[in-house]
């Protein structure tokens, strides 16, 4: 028996045993029943109970703590609970069960707008008891309809309709029934109809600040036939206490912009149910994906600090944008440096998260409340990313924490601490890193960044506004590093290259662009001074210390036809490649493993040309006469077709 079958199967017959067992309960017994079924779904369903808590946060992101919206969470799940035993007590419904344990405020208005004649559509949404209110709605003296889909469970969906017959409703399915939706109005009889969950097929408007896809048939409905649109919300005051809210007639716009006039009406008509779910979150029903098909998304960066992480990361972003784009979808993409308390704090909040289930960070936040800074602490609590992206071990904890609180998607670039990979949605790794084997995980060759032609043409311009004009070809751009781990760029190392590098312009007639680090030694900066400094085939000279230019490094990139770099940074050489210019690098000792492999993989591909320092002038020589094929990184669509997999 598959696996739907044996729900609707053994949910029927449950229903059918238990259904008789409620009914013969005082309704106050039943309803404790209800909060303490509720309180067990709570603890037993994490999946939807993760959905209802980023749910709700993504409704309120500032309101509540994380101790507090757990809180709603748990009352949401009474209230569900609750909800849930109703549904078998309708059979038992009566007037005096209504005259007793519902309130409505506002009934008048529904008379009001059946006295119009042109037919009235009860719109609500799903929250409180929205079975019941069928049922209130079917004992309210006037002729009621109500609007359904036919679920996916027949035994189920069939006993629910057979209790809703039983107090007097009529129904009319969505499939195919429009002549009977008309005839309806026509008759001057009442319509319930649901204002959210709109699907594939809904249209957007704002839902607590965000974009949401919303069913906009009774708007239609109303514009084309005249009739009148009454909203209605209910919410559970205590046990079997429910409060039914009606509010006057919705003024339908008119403007003859017959598109924009449904999408500004359903807009007005959200915003008063927005407005009684702000007062009662803990009635709605937040277990479906509220944003799922909504045109937004939010995009997090953390950021350990480091320049070539955060530009690696946001390769990723920028990535994962267009991605989304093209689906329709913009993209918000917002930054966080995460600072930690003291040096111990990222080895305890590592520590800490290594023993955290699947669910076990929502509601919880202690590690980022211990061990980050105030500040950084209270912007990650009070944001509700979609995606959450990271580069570096330091910040992938947080990474986690922050993607399971929010059930976001998470990806992270390098190797993720001792975390295991399957941890996250994605994790994109070099291979100078020896990635391990995994669905989630995709096999780079460089580092990641945010160079296209655009950004190379905008940091051309930005130099040139500057004053720096390039005459002649070849152009030349020099990317000098500086000490890394394990690794120092000497003056003797860089008087080589200088002295290679005057020998090549001489000899072709080259211009120099030149840029130094931040991480460049005073000393390399005085003999760069020295040697470069009103030499006139040097038409630029950064000293990234003493001055930097924001545009510098890709504006050189974009303004040269060979890129000459140091051999340190790995993230510098990937930009340059991705230029597609040629790019030499010259090697240098002291270069760890990891770097020597990753050189190694790049010259033997032929994305750079690895060469000793004495021998640069002639490399670069060579690679100008013979002009040979760029071979372009392939880094990008990997990592795209990755990041399509999981969004």
């Amino acid at each position: 028996m598959k696996k739907d079958s044996a729900i609707d199967y053994w949910g029927y017959i449950l229903i059918r045993l238990i259904g008789p067992l409620i009914r013969s309960l005082p309704v106050g017994v039943s309803m404790f029943l209800g909060a303490r079924l509720g309180e067990l779904l709570f603890c037993l369903d994490r999946r939807h109970r993760a959905v209802v808590y980023a749910n709700i946060k993504g409704a309120f992101p500032d309101k509540f703590s994380p101790k507090e919206l757990n809180c709603l969470v748990k009352d949401f799940y009474r209230a569900f609970g609750q909800s849930i035993i109703e549904v078998l007590l309708i059979p038992a419904v009566d007037e005096a069960y209504i005259n007793k344990y519902v309130a409505i405020e506002g009934r008048e208005y529904a008379y009001e707008a059946l006295n119009r004649g042109k037919g009235v559509i009860l719109v609500g949404v799903h929250a409180g008891s929205w079975e019941l209110s069928n049922v209130i709605c079917a004992n309210l003296g006037f002729p009621f309809n109500l609007f359904i889909r036919v679920q996916k469970y027949p035994r189920l969906n069939g006993l629910l309709n057979s209790f809703r017959r039983q107090q007097g409703c009529k129904f009319i399915q969505r499939e195919g029934e429009t002549r009977q939706l008309i005839k309806v109005l026509k008759n001057n009889e009442a319509i319930g109809m649901s204002a959210d969950q709109g699907g594939r097929s809904g249209i957007q408007v704002k839902f607590f600040g965000r974009y949401a896809s919303m069913p906009s048939g009774a708007i239609r409905l109303a514009m084309k036939y005249d009739a009148c649109i009454v909203p209605a919300f209910y919410t559970r005051l205590k046990g079997p206490y429910v409060k039914a809210f009606v509010e006057p007639p919705l003024e339908l716009k008119r403007t003859g912009d017959t598109q924009q006039d449904i999408k500004d009406n359903l807009q007005a008509l959200v915003n008063i149910f927005e407005r009684y779910i702000s007062k009662y979150p803990k009635d709605y029903l937040w277990t479906y994906k509220a944003w799922k098909y909504g045109t937004e998304r939010d995009i997090l960066i953390l950021s350990d600090g480091k320049t070539g992480h955060l530009r690696q990361s946001e390769g990723i972003a920028g990535i994962a944008r267009d991605i989304l784009n093209e689906k329709g979808i913009s993209a918000n993409i917002r930054k966080v440096e995460v600072k930690f308390r003291g040096k111990n704090s990222r080895v305890a909040m590592t520590a800490s998260c290594i023993f955290s289930g699947k669910y076990g960070c929502q509601g919880c936040g202690w590690c980022m409340r211990k061990f980050l800074e105030d500040g950084v602490y209270k912007e990650l609590s009070g944001i509700k990313p979609d995606i959450v992206i990271s580069c570096g071990s330091q910040v992938a904890p947080v990474n986690y924490v922050v993607s399971r609180e929010n059930l976001a998607k998470s990806i992270v670039l390098m190797r993720p601490s001792i975390f295991s990979v399957n941890r996250f949605d994605l994790v994109v790794m070099s291979r100078h890193d020896n990635p391990p084997r995994r669905r989630n995980v995709v096999e780079i060759e460089g580092a990641l960044n945010t160079i296209n032609e655009d950004s190379l043409k905008g940091a051309a311009e930005g130099l040139k506004k500057l004053g720096v004009k390039v005459f002649k070809e070849p152009a030349l751009g020099i990317l000098i590093g500086g000490d890394a781990k394990g690794f120092r760029l000497t003056g003797d190392m860089m008087s080589k290259i200088s002295g290679q590098v005057k020998a090549a312009a001489g000899r072709l007639g080259a211009e120099l662009l030149i840029t130094t680090s931040r991480r460049t030694s005073p000393a390399v900066e005085g003999l760069l001074k020295r040697e470069f400094s009103g030499y006139g085939p040097c038409k630029l000279l950064v000293i990234a210390n003493e001055k930097n230019i924001h545009e510098a490094v890709e504006g050189i990139t974009a303004l040269s036809d060979i890129v000459i770099t140091s051999p340190e940074s790995i993230s510098m050489i990937s930009e340059a490649v991705k230029s597609g210019r040629y790019v030499i690098v010259f090697d240098s000792p002291g270069l760890s493993g990891k770097h020597r492999r990753f050189l190694g993989h790049f010259a033997g591909n032929k994305y750079v040309a690895l060469v000793e320092a004495d021998k640069l002038a002639e490399k670069i020589e060579e690679v100008w006469l013979k002009r040979p094929e760029i071979e372009p990184l392939k880094d990008d669509l990997l990592v795209r077709e990755a990041i399509k997999k999981i969004l």
